[in-house]
């Protein structure tokens, strides 16, 4: 059975290969020879501290090496992928610790039978051997509404206990005060996850199975499914439902969240999903706290306790007082912990407020109340926004053999913005101010290097009709325009870039030398560009609009289809 792919150099060695890489890579930590263990490289300062030690299954990076450091962990013990940890390697851990001068040790574990079973059975040999050593078991799952006899499973919420009973080591508060003290604050914690794709095991394929229009609600971080699975919706749906889960006042698990509440809210991304998804989620899920009247103090965002490359999210809170938050807020040179600015999310609220730019007297007065709206202009401007909308998905398709697959998705939001423009604004009856008002209105709303082309060639052509408008003008505005185009964008005539129909097409069988599609084998470059393709559309437009114009004033029927045979140049 072939398993998904990856990017490791054996199956049975990628643990171990990982957690040397982690540590390769950082300086303020060490391995122990002959065990999956990582220690902090300055062990001689937990002398008469207490030492903390976590790890689980490796999977789930940057835990659990990542939180080893001054202010968090003392080291860790990394199992295979989803697998437990051996004993003797926790035990191994245990005595390190214990030579290096700790005067007790806490084991800070995440509620999963195997983890329970082989840290307890090494907290026993150890206690044998006359170690102090106690054990901390962190449930924070909110996905059961029924309490379950194995209790709720370890996930995110266990870093913020890392970073807590760091804090208070490092402060060298003795090893029961800090078990109290972190045991009080894994109770007042849930966390719940939602994912859009399982993960799959080196060597093993995915864990289950999602159709395309499906997520899963209340999953744990080994590939398991979750406790409900439905249909796809909006993001601020999924953070709503997600929040309700974790504070319905029926279910067993939940927070105990009230208005007024203070929380510490983290935004964990499970693996695979992008970081603009995760901002939109961190966006949502701060909006909707908010709305119910609860303070955040903080907020996390970013991949803490991960599940492999599942494309999902975790939202984790914790119920907070001023103690607490100086806890987390507290220095660590711990390489993946998240430092946010230690200040209220909620207080500055009003600096998030958007407020609206002023409008310069340059574009005021290209928009004149007085003056109404050109008929003429406003077809030709129609009818290229609906040329392009319709060719959105041919667009698209084209663009997926030599860039993102947006060129369709880019050209149809130009086009929809042009028509909020028209039914917002009197179009300017100046050709130089109307194509300078199109200039910024693609610019600004476009985007990408589409939009920097048009803009470029509109401001150029613009400046040579500020004084005449007449059909020599229009041809030196034209030129501009293009060189414009060739100058700052680097193509030439013969590239595979934006040119008009006939060429459109013979850009199928060109090399492309500027843009994003340079970068591709001619090999895959077989079909016209679509820059060319919607360049050429654009211009059809806009003969088309101008004959329905002309047609229109002398009364004449207005053919179905156009035939483009010569170029013409526009004359408003």
């Amino acid at each position: 059975m072939q398993g998904s792919k990856k990017l490791v150099n054996t199956v049975l060695g990628c643990a171990d290969d990982a957690l040397a890489g982690i540590v390769a890579c950082n300086p303020h930590l060490q391995l122990l020879r002959g065990h999956r263990v990582a220690l902090r490289a300055d062990l001689e300062n937990v002398q008469g501290k207490v030492a903390l030690i976590s790890g689980g299954g490796s999977g789930h990076e940057p835990a659990h090496a990542g939180y080893v450091g001054k202010g968090m962990l003392t080291g860790v013990v990394a199992g295979p992928v989803f697998t437990s940890p051996a004993v003797g390697s926790i035990l191994a851990a245990i005595r390190a610790v214990k030579q290096a001068g700790a005067v007790g040790t806490l084991l800070i574990v995440k509620n999963y039978t195997g983890d329970r079973l082989n840290f307890g059975l090494a907290l026993e040999q150890a206690r044998i051997e006359g170690a102090p050593v106690q054990m901390v078991v962190v449930g924070d799952d909110c996905a059961f509404t029924m309490q379950k006899k194995a209790g709720r499973r370890g996930l995110c919420g266990t870093v913020l206990i890392h970073k807590v009973a760091g804090a208070l080591s490092e402060a060298g508060v003795g090893l029961d005060a800090i078990v109290r003290r972190v045991t009080a604050v894994a109770e007042a914690m849930g966390t719940l996850g939602v994912s859009l794709s399982p993960c799959s095991v080196p060597g093993s394929r995915p864990t289950f199975q999602l159709a395309a229009d499906e997520l899963e609600l209340g999953l744990g971080i080994h590939g398991e499914a979750g406790v409900h699975r439905m249909k796809m919706t909006s993001a601020e749906q999924i953070v709503k439902i997600m929040l309700d889960h974790m504070t319905d006042p029926s279910s067993a698990s939940r927070v105990q969240l009230r208005p007024g509440a203070s929380v510490v809210l983290v935004v964990n991304n499970l693996g695979g999903l992008s970081y603009l998804e995760l901002s939109v989620v961190a966006g949502s899920a701060v909006h909707c706290l908010e709305s119910r009247g609860v303070h955040i103090a903080r907020v996390f965002v970013g991949s803490f306790m991960t599940a492999l490359e599942m494309a999902g999210v975790s939202l984790t809170l914790l119920l907070v007082d001023d103690e607490l938050l100086a806890l987390l807020d507290s220095d660590t040179t711990a390489v993946s912990w998240s430092q946010p600015a230690k200040v209220s999310v909620s207080d500055n609220k009003r600096e998030r407020e958007r407020i609206a730019p002023k409008e310069s007297p340059e574009e005021e007065a290209s928009f004149p109340a007085g003056v109404p709206a050109s008929p003429h202009m406003r077809v030709v401007l129609d009818k290229v926004c609906s040329t392009l909308l319709s060719l959105q998905e041919k667009l698209n398709d084209l663009d997926r053999a030599s860039g993102d697959g947006d060129c369709g998705s880019t050209h149809a939001r130009a086009a929809r913005a042009i028509q909020e423009w028209l039914n917002a604004k009197p179009i300017p009856v100046h050709p130089s101010k109307l194509l300078s008002a199109l200039a910024k209105l693609l610019l600004d709303k476009m985007g990408g290097s589409s939009g920097a082309l048009y803009g470029l060639f509109l401001t150029a052509a613009a400046q040579h009709l500020q004084i005449n408008d007449d059909i020599a003008a229009w041809s030196i505005a034209m030129d501009a325009g293009i060189d414009a185009m060739m100058r700052y964008g680097g193509a030439a005539p013969g590239d595979r870039t934006m040119e008009a129909e006939a060429a459109a097409e013979s850009t199928r069988n060109m090399e492309a030398a500027a843009g994003r599609a340079s970068y591709i084998g001619s090999a895959r470059l077989e079909l016209p560009d679509p820059g060319a393709v919607a360049a050429a559309a654009i211009l059809r437009a806009v003969m088309e609009g101008l004959q329905v114009k002309t047609m229109a004033l002398l009364g004449l029927q207005v053919p179905s289809r156009w035939q483009v045979d010569v170029p013409i140049i526009p004359c408003f």
